[in-house]
């Protein structure tokens, strides 16, 4: 039975052990990446497809006759045509839990650089104020604690859950909100009146018609000045220039931003333009801690040892 992985290197760093893979019954094929012109030739002959971001769309899985089984190497499956595969009753399998200590840390890594004014600290090192200094300490940039501070969580699934738990570790109040378009409940707070009362908000939805833009320039009006915005969910969720617009007037105090509205940015980006201390962007690298990609390479293994002894796991349709 032939195997083939579409995007390979979007995972891998010459730094996974594919040991699990190798161990099963299959004939792998494995392509760094794999664009939409290579993609028919790539999977003709193929029983079984893994792909990260690769779009497996209707067009692709009609001509692909022998496919049988379709993996993909992370949890969101919006790069498949689910209704399609369903169609050829081929099972969609993700994998789940994978990335969630790498993701709170980077939310923490973020959160904490941004408190402490690390980036405002390391530019005065830099030009030598410190040096220059007269006292022994540098106090020019004010450094908040996060014991006392309030977060305001929007997605309180597995990440949402885990963060919550990490920021009562370090004292903080937590708040969730209410899942956008949901009726209220127990335990949840209007996203508008949590909004109002966050020192911090953190984003782990997905991105939805609902949640589309969901933080823009009436939802960043109602934060405190002195608040940060922490997103490791995706780019569309915040209206970026809504955003630029705020930490530049003040209006908010910082931004640690995973994603990006459209990645990789190859037309650019107003937020990589920016050039402001209290903005952090990193290239969508909160999941990718070295253990997280093993885990999720072994999790794509297991599934498929699951449909090869005839119990599909994981499945999504």
């Amino acid at each position: 039975m032939h195997a083939v992985f579409l995007d390979w290197e979007s995972v891998d760093n010459q730094d996974l052990d594919r040991q699990r893979l190798h161990a099963l019954p299959l004939d792998w094929s494995f392509h760094g990446a794999t664009t939409p012109a290579q993609l028919a030739s790539r999977l003709e002959g193929q029983a079984i497809v893994v792909s990260n971001k690769v779009v497996l769309d209707a067009t692709a899985i009609a001509a692909a006759r022998d496919l049988q089984l379709i993996c993909v190497a992370a949890t969101g499956t919006n790069n498949v045509d689910i209704t399609a595969a369903s169609s050829r009753d081929i099972p969609v399998c993700n994998v789940r839990g994978y990335a969630t200590p790498s993701v709170v840390q980077h939310v923490f890594m973020l959160l904490l650089n941004l408190m402490r004014r690390l980036p405002d600290y390391q530019q005065a090192l830099r030009s030598g104020r410190w040096q220059q200094s007269e006292h022994f300490c540098f106090l020019d940039f004010t450094i908040e604690e996060l014991t006392g501070k309030t977060l305001g969580i929007v997605g309180y699934g597995e990440l949402g859950q885990a963060v919550a738990h990490m920021a009562e570790q370090f004292g903080m109040r937590v708040l969730v909100a209410q899942r956008p378009g949901a009726a209220q409940s127990a335990g949840r707070v209007p996203l508008s009146a949590l909004l109002a009362e966050v020192d911090v908000l953190s984003l782990h939805c997905p991105l939805t018609d609902e949640t589309r833009n969901l933080i823009g320039e009436r939802e960043l009006a109602l934060m405190k000045p002195s608040a940060i915005l922490i997103n490791t969910a995706r780019g569309g969720i915040v209206d970026e220039p809504a955003l630029l617009q705020a930490l530049r007037s003040g209006k908010l105090a910082g931004a640690g931003m995973d994603v990006l509205h459209s990645e990789p940015p190859r037309e650019g980006n107003i937020l990589l333009h920016a050039s402001l201390s209290n903005l952090i962007v990193t290239p969508h690298i909160a999941w990718a801690s070295r253990q997280a990609r093993q885990r999720l390479l072994d999790g794509v293994a297991q599934n498929i040892r699951a449909y090869l002894d005839g119990q599909p796991q994981n499945r999504v349709n």
